[in-house]
Protein backbone atom coordinates (compact mmCIF):
# COMPACT_ATOMS: atom_id res chain seq x y z
CA UNK A 1 0.00 0.00 0.00
CA UNK A 2 0.63 3.40 -0.86
CA UNK A 3 0.22 7.22 -0.82
CA UNK A 4 1.11 9.75 -3.69
CA UNK A 5 2.89 12.79 -2.21
CA UNK A 6 4.18 15.70 -4.39
CA UNK A 7 7.64 14.34 -4.08
CA UNK A 8 6.35 10.76 -5.36
CA UNK A 9 4.87 7.69 -3.84
CA UNK A 10 5.94 6.51 -0.08
CA UNK A 11 4.88 3.44 1.54
CA UNK A 12 1.61 3.92 3.55
CA UNK A 13 3.29 2.95 6.79
CA UNK A 14 6.02 6.00 6.22
CA UNK A 15 3.17 9.09 6.42
CA UNK A 16 3.58 9.04 10.63
CA UNK A 17 0.92 11.74 12.53
CA UNK A 18 -0.90 13.07 9.73
CA UNK A 19 -3.16 16.22 9.49
CA UNK A 20 -5.93 14.99 7.35
CA UNK A 21 -7.70 17.95 5.51
CA UNK A 22 -5.19 21.62 5.52
CA UNK A 23 -4.18 24.16 3.36
CA UNK A 24 -1.04 25.42 3.08
CA UNK A 25 -0.63 27.61 -0.15
CA UNK A 26 -4.35 29.01 -0.89
CA UNK A 27 -6.26 32.01 -2.25
CA UNK A 28 -10.16 32.17 -1.70
CA UNK A 29 -9.95 36.37 -2.05
CA UNK A 30 -11.58 35.87 -5.18
CA UNK A 31 -14.49 35.49 -3.76
CA UNK A 32 -14.63 35.98 -0.12
CA UNK A 33 -13.15 39.38 -1.18
CA UNK A 34 -11.17 39.56 1.95
CA UNK A 35 -7.13 39.55 2.08
CA UNK A 36 -6.76 37.50 5.07
CA UNK A 37 -8.11 34.46 2.96
CA UNK A 38 -5.07 34.32 0.30
CA UNK A 39 -2.83 32.34 2.78
CA UNK A 40 0.46 32.55 0.53
CA UNK A 41 3.38 33.47 2.75
CA UNK A 42 5.65 30.41 2.10
CA UNK A 43 8.00 31.72 4.80
CA UNK A 44 5.05 32.37 7.35
CA UNK A 45 3.52 29.07 6.96
CA UNK A 46 7.09 27.14 6.88
CA UNK A 47 7.62 28.66 10.20
CA UNK A 48 4.09 27.83 11.63
CA UNK A 49 4.74 23.91 10.29
CA UNK A 50 7.96 23.58 11.87
CA UNK A 51 5.22 24.04 15.45
CA UNK A 52 3.37 21.18 13.88
CA UNK A 53 6.99 18.96 13.13
CA UNK A 54 8.32 19.59 16.60
CA UNK A 55 5.37 17.90 17.83
CA UNK A 56 5.60 14.84 15.72
CA UNK A 57 3.90 15.94 12.67
CA UNK A 58 5.00 14.17 9.79
CA UNK A 59 2.53 14.67 6.85
CA UNK A 60 -0.20 16.92 5.08
CA UNK A 61 -3.33 15.94 3.12
CA UNK A 62 -3.46 19.52 0.89
CA UNK A 63 -6.66 20.04 0.03
CA UNK A 64 -6.52 23.21 -2.11
CA UNK A 65 -7.39 22.06 -5.57
CA UNK A 66 -8.22 24.14 -8.99
CA UNK A 67 -10.29 27.56 -8.53
CA UNK A 68 -8.77 27.81 -5.01
CA UNK A 69 -5.15 29.21 -5.85
CA UNK A 70 -3.59 25.65 -6.18
CA UNK A 71 0.20 25.62 -6.68
CA UNK A 72 1.89 22.26 -6.48
CA UNK A 73 5.41 23.20 -6.90
CA UNK A 74 4.78 25.76 -3.97
CA UNK A 75 4.07 22.37 -1.80
CA UNK A 76 6.59 20.67 -3.61
CA UNK A 77 9.16 22.99 -2.24
CA UNK A 78 7.34 23.07 1.33
CA UNK A 79 8.03 19.83 1.83
CA UNK A 80 11.76 19.61 0.35
CA UNK A 81 12.68 22.54 2.89
CA UNK A 82 10.72 20.62 5.93
CA UNK A 83 11.20 17.25 5.16
CA UNK A 84 7.55 17.31 5.23
CA UNK A 85 5.11 14.40 3.67
CA UNK A 86 2.18 16.52 1.58
CA UNK A 87 -0.57 15.25 -0.60
CA UNK A 88 -1.78 17.41 -2.97
CA UNK A 89 -5.06 17.40 -4.76
CA UNK A 90 -7.13 17.12 -7.66
CA UNK A 91 -11.02 18.16 -8.25
CA UNK A 92 -12.29 21.85 -7.26
CA UNK A 93 -14.55 22.96 -4.64
CA UNK A 94 -17.75 24.26 -4.14
CA UNK A 95 -19.84 26.74 -6.37
CA UNK A 96 -18.95 29.69 -6.18
CA UNK A 97 -15.24 28.89 -6.28
CA UNK A 98 -14.87 26.47 -9.24
CA UNK A 99 -13.16 27.83 -12.27
CA UNK A 100 -15.21 29.62 -14.87
CA UNK A 101 -13.76 27.45 -17.66
CA UNK A 102 -15.23 24.62 -15.93
CA UNK A 103 -18.70 25.59 -14.81
CA UNK A 104 -20.21 24.65 -17.80
CA UNK A 105 -18.62 20.70 -17.93
CA UNK A 106 -20.35 17.75 -17.66
CA UNK A 107 -19.57 14.93 -15.28
CA UNK A 108 -17.68 13.09 -17.84
CA UNK A 109 -15.40 16.22 -19.00
CA UNK A 110 -14.92 16.64 -14.99
CA UNK A 111 -13.65 12.76 -14.62
CA UNK A 112 -11.54 12.64 -17.26
CA UNK A 113 -9.46 15.99 -16.38
CA UNK A 114 -9.11 14.92 -13.06
CA UNK A 115 -8.16 11.19 -14.24
CA UNK A 116 -5.45 13.43 -16.84
CA UNK A 117 -4.35 15.11 -13.91
CA UNK A 118 -3.83 11.72 -11.69
CA UNK A 119 -1.93 10.23 -14.43
CA UNK A 120 0.04 12.84 -16.04
CA UNK A 121 0.50 15.10 -13.48
CA UNK A 122 -1.01 18.65 -12.30
CA UNK A 123 -1.09 21.00 -15.72
CA UNK A 124 2.72 20.80 -16.65
CA UNK A 125 3.96 20.39 -13.30
CA UNK A 126 4.36 16.17 -13.64
CA UNK A 127 3.61 16.25 -9.90
CA UNK A 128 0.48 14.20 -9.03
CA UNK A 129 -2.44 15.00 -6.79
CA UNK A 130 -2.90 11.60 -3.91
CA UNK A 131 -6.20 12.32 -3.65
CA UNK A 132 -9.73 13.49 -5.12
CA UNK A 133 -11.02 16.69 -2.93
CA UNK A 134 -12.19 18.94 -1.45
CA UNK A 135 -15.31 18.28 -2.72
CA UNK A 136 -17.96 20.08 -1.89
CA UNK A 137 -21.80 20.59 -1.45
CA UNK A 138 -22.92 23.84 -0.32
CA UNK A 139 -25.37 24.51 2.81
CA UNK A 140 -27.84 22.10 2.80
CA UNK A 141 -28.16 21.45 -0.69
CA UNK A 142 -26.01 20.65 -3.86
CA UNK A 143 -26.19 23.20 -6.45
CA UNK A 144 -26.14 22.02 -10.00
CA UNK A 145 -22.29 22.14 -10.79
CA UNK A 146 -21.67 20.51 -7.53
CA UNK A 147 -23.72 17.38 -8.19
CA UNK A 148 -21.64 17.26 -11.81
CA UNK A 149 -18.85 17.35 -9.76
CA UNK A 150 -19.63 14.97 -7.37
CA UNK A 151 -20.51 11.84 -10.20
CA UNK A 152 -16.88 12.96 -12.10
CA UNK A 153 -14.65 12.80 -8.48
CA UNK A 154 -16.74 9.45 -8.36
CA UNK A 155 -15.85 8.21 -11.77
CA UNK A 156 -12.28 9.60 -10.98
CA UNK A 157 -12.17 7.40 -7.73
CA UNK A 158 -13.48 4.39 -9.24
CA UNK A 159 -11.51 4.17 -12.13
CA UNK A 160 -7.48 5.78 -9.94
CA UNK A 161 -8.50 3.67 -6.50
CA UNK A 162 -7.55 7.80 -5.22
CA UNK A 163 -9.22 8.80 -1.63
CA UNK A 164 -12.00 11.07 -2.28
CA UNK A 165 -12.27 13.88 0.48
CA UNK A 166 -15.43 16.28 0.56
CA UNK A 167 -16.28 19.34 2.50
CA UNK A 168 -19.83 19.78 3.41
CA UNK A 169 -20.32 23.34 4.21
CA UNK A 170 -21.36 23.39 8.38
CA UNK A 171 -21.46 20.01 8.45
CA UNK A 172 -24.29 19.47 6.02
CA UNK A 173 -25.36 17.28 3.86
CA UNK A 174 -23.36 14.64 4.49
CA UNK A 175 -25.73 11.58 4.92
CA UNK A 176 -26.36 13.18 1.26
CA UNK A 177 -23.29 12.49 0.49
CA UNK A 178 -22.95 9.16 1.65
CA UNK A 179 -26.10 7.76 -0.41
CA UNK A 180 -24.51 9.41 -3.85
CA UNK A 181 -21.61 7.26 -3.04
CA UNK A 182 -23.37 4.01 -1.94
CA UNK A 183 -25.73 4.46 -4.78
CA UNK A 184 -22.65 4.90 -7.47
CA UNK A 185 -21.38 1.93 -5.92
CA UNK A 186 -18.27 3.76 -4.41
CA UNK A 187 -16.50 1.82 -1.55
CA UNK A 188 -17.13 3.91 1.51
CA UNK A 189 -14.05 2.71 2.60
CA UNK A 190 -12.57 4.90 0.35
CA UNK A 191 -14.15 8.48 0.96
CA UNK A 192 -13.76 10.92 3.90
CA UNK A 193 -16.90 12.56 4.84
CA UNK A 194 -15.11 16.16 5.80
CA UNK A 195 -16.33 19.13 8.65
CA UNK A 196 -18.43 16.60 10.73
CA UNK A 197 -16.94 18.57 13.63
CA UNK A 198 -19.26 21.09 12.51
CA UNK A 199 -22.34 18.85 12.44
CA UNK A 200 -24.00 19.17 16.31
CA UNK A 201 -25.75 15.96 15.48
CA UNK A 202 -23.57 13.20 16.60
CA UNK A 203 -26.77 10.80 15.59
CA UNK A 204 -26.53 12.09 11.90
CA UNK A 205 -22.26 11.16 12.43
CA UNK A 206 -22.90 8.29 13.90
CA UNK A 207 -24.83 7.06 10.87
CA UNK A 208 -22.35 8.47 8.54
CA UNK A 209 -19.66 6.08 10.60
CA UNK A 210 -22.13 3.45 10.11
CA UNK A 211 -21.97 3.35 6.48
CA UNK A 212 -18.60 3.14 6.24
CA UNK A 213 -16.68 6.35 5.37
CA UNK A 214 -14.39 7.69 7.04
CA UNK A 215 -15.13 11.07 9.16
CA UNK A 216 -12.97 14.28 9.60
CA UNK A 217 -13.38 15.93 12.78
CA UNK A 218 -11.19 18.71 10.83
CA UNK A 219 -12.09 22.33 11.82
CA UNK A 220 -10.33 21.79 15.36
CA UNK A 221 -9.30 25.33 16.51
CA UNK A 222 -12.16 27.54 14.65
CA UNK A 223 -13.74 27.92 17.91
CA UNK A 224 -15.90 30.93 16.67
CA UNK A 225 -17.82 27.36 14.72
CA UNK A 226 -17.98 25.31 17.60
CA UNK A 227 -15.74 24.77 20.58
CA UNK A 228 -13.38 22.32 20.77
CA UNK A 229 -14.65 21.01 24.12
CA UNK A 230 -17.78 20.15 22.25
CA UNK A 231 -15.69 18.64 19.08
CA UNK A 232 -14.15 16.59 21.81
CA UNK A 233 -17.45 15.55 23.33
CA UNK A 234 -18.63 13.97 19.82
CA UNK A 235 -15.14 12.82 19.37
CA UNK A 236 -15.70 10.24 22.39
CA UNK A 237 -18.81 9.70 21.80
CA UNK A 238 -18.28 8.17 18.32
CA UNK A 239 -15.19 5.97 19.64
CA UNK A 240 -17.27 4.73 22.87
CA UNK A 241 -19.63 3.44 19.81
CA UNK A 242 -17.31 1.68 18.45
CA UNK A 243 -15.49 3.77 15.69
CA UNK A 244 -12.28 4.51 16.55
CA UNK A 245 -10.80 3.23 12.84
CA UNK A 246 -12.57 5.53 11.02
CA UNK A 247 -11.91 9.32 12.78
CA UNK A 248 -9.58 11.69 11.23
CA UNK A 249 -8.47 15.38 12.72
CA UNK A 250 -7.16 18.30 11.53
CA UNK A 251 -7.82 22.08 11.52
CA UNK A 252 -8.37 23.42 7.74
CA UNK A 253 -6.30 26.62 8.16
CA UNK A 254 -7.46 28.53 5.48
CA UNK A 255 -6.51 32.35 6.66
CA UNK A 256 -3.18 34.59 7.76
CA UNK A 257 -5.03 35.23 10.75
CA UNK A 258 -5.16 31.12 11.87
CA UNK A 259 -1.20 31.32 11.64
CA UNK A 260 0.61 31.21 15.21
CA UNK A 261 2.28 34.47 13.85
CA UNK A 262 -0.73 36.58 13.90
CA UNK A 263 -2.24 35.00 17.20
CA UNK A 264 -4.20 31.66 15.57
CA UNK A 265 -4.59 28.46 15.41
CA UNK A 266 -2.05 27.35 13.69
CA UNK A 267 -0.83 24.19 12.13
CA UNK A 268 -0.12 22.24 15.70
CA UNK A 269 -3.40 22.91 17.11
CA UNK A 270 -4.49 19.58 17.21
CA UNK A 271 -1.33 18.02 18.88
CA UNK A 272 -0.56 21.07 21.09
CA UNK A 273 -3.90 21.48 22.60
CA UNK A 274 -6.48 19.23 21.61
CA UNK A 275 -5.06 15.37 22.03
CA UNK A 276 -4.00 16.56 25.41
CA UNK A 277 -7.19 17.27 26.16
CA UNK A 278 -8.45 14.10 24.72
CA UNK A 279 -5.70 12.48 27.06
CA UNK A 280 -6.89 14.49 30.06
CA UNK A 281 -10.47 12.47 29.12
CA UNK A 282 -8.80 9.06 29.70
CA UNK A 283 -8.32 7.88 26.08
CA UNK A 284 -5.71 5.41 25.96
CA UNK A 285 -2.91 5.74 23.36
CA UNK A 286 -3.66 3.15 20.97
CA UNK A 287 -6.76 5.04 19.83
CA UNK A 288 -4.94 8.52 19.58
CA UNK A 289 -2.55 6.53 17.68
CA UNK A 290 -5.00 5.40 15.35
CA UNK A 291 -6.85 8.79 15.06
CA UNK A 292 -3.11 10.26 14.09
CA UNK A 293 -1.24 7.83 11.88
CA UNK A 294 -3.29 4.23 11.73
CA UNK A 295 -6.42 5.58 10.09
CA UNK A 296 -4.53 8.57 8.05
CA UNK A 297 -2.49 5.34 6.35
CA UNK A 298 -5.52 3.60 5.87
CA UNK A 299 -7.61 6.63 4.49
CA UNK A 300 -5.02 8.02 2.30
CA UNK A 301 -3.70 4.76 0.68
CA UNK A 302 -4.16 4.19 -3.03
CA UNK A 303 -7.00 1.24 -3.77
CA UNK A 304 -5.60 -0.98 -6.09
CA UNK A 305 -7.89 -1.41 -9.32
CA UNK A 306 -9.72 -4.59 -9.60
Amino acid sequence: MYVQTVLGKIPSDQLGVCACHEHLYVDLSRIKKDEDTRLQDLETVIDDLQLFKMLGGKSIIEVTNDGMGRDVTKLQEISRKLDLHIVASTGCYKDPFIPDGKLTWNRDQLAEWMLTEIEDGIEDTGIKPGVIGEIGSSLNEFKPIEIEMFYGAVEAAKQSGLPLSTHTTLGTCALEQVELFQKENLPLNQVIIGHQDLNTSDETVLEVLAGGAFVALDTIGKTNYRSDEDRLASLITFIENGFEDQILLSSDLTRKSHLSAFGGQGYDVVLRTFIPALRQKGMNETVINKLLVKNPQKAFSIRTKG
